[in-house]
């Protein structure tokens, strides 16, 4: 019955609401897929290993932070690790590819719920102007057709608000995935920038006891 009605309405919106039909499946998906994600990261963190690592750092005790940062799951520590073990490159740079691998990760799909918010209303005020240029068509006909003049409004009234509603529903994720994203941002930047003063700090201990 609901299945019905929603086709119906859709069917009373015109063609246009394919469209939008289309972008509300797609955030619908990526909304669903993010939160998913953000929360399996959430499980995967693990602050007091990083605690541990910064304390080793702190004592001086390199390769005991190496060695913790190993195998961990948590974003931030599998940062440190490729800053800390992979000596092909200097510490910045690995610290810097991981973390913009990570950032890519967590970013996933979040500039297509940002197209999608942009997009709906637009989709919508299109439908908007269809439906009154067929109203303003059913005027201008020979013999006046209530029925087109009443059903060319309905379709610019219900594809305005389907993508008006696609746009509102869809901002609220938006700015939390983009506020989950800018808070790892940050952790990120903080360990690297501590890990590196650390090493410095311990780099200058040891020149000058030499």
């Amino acid at each position: 019955m609901l299945a019905n009605i929603i086709v119906a309405y859709f069917i009373k919106g015109g063609p246009i609401m394919w469209p939008i039909l289309v972008c509300a499946i797609v955030a619908i998906a990526v909304v669903g897929e993010r939160l998913v994600w953000w929360w399996y990261q959430a499980r995967l963190r693990d602050h007091a290993k990083l605690m541990k690592i910064l304390d080793a750092l702190q004592r001086g005790q390199v390769e005991a932070a190496a060695a913790l940062a190993k195998g961990s799951r948590d974003p931030v520590i599998q940062m440190v690790d490729h800053g800390l073990n992979d000596h092909e490159t200097s510490l910045q740079i690995a610290m810097q590819t991981a973390a913009g691998a990570i950032l890519r990760r967590a970013g996933r799909f979040v500039p297509v719920l940002d197209t999608l918010v942009t997009l709906a209303p637009l989709l919508g005020l299109l439908g908007t102007v269809t439906g009154i240029m067929q109203s303003f068509t059913a005027i201008g006909a020979s013999e006046l057709a209530v029925n087109k003049v009443t059903g060319g409004i309905g379709e610019a009234l219900i594809a305005t608000a389907c993508g008006l509603c696609i746009a509102i529903v869809a901002l609220v994720p938006l700015n939390y995935f983009s506020g989950k994203l800018a808070g790892l941002q940050y952790e990120l930047e903080t360990a690297a920038s501590n890990i590196e003063v650390m090493l410095n700090r311990l780099k200058g201990r040891s020149r000058a006891t030499d």
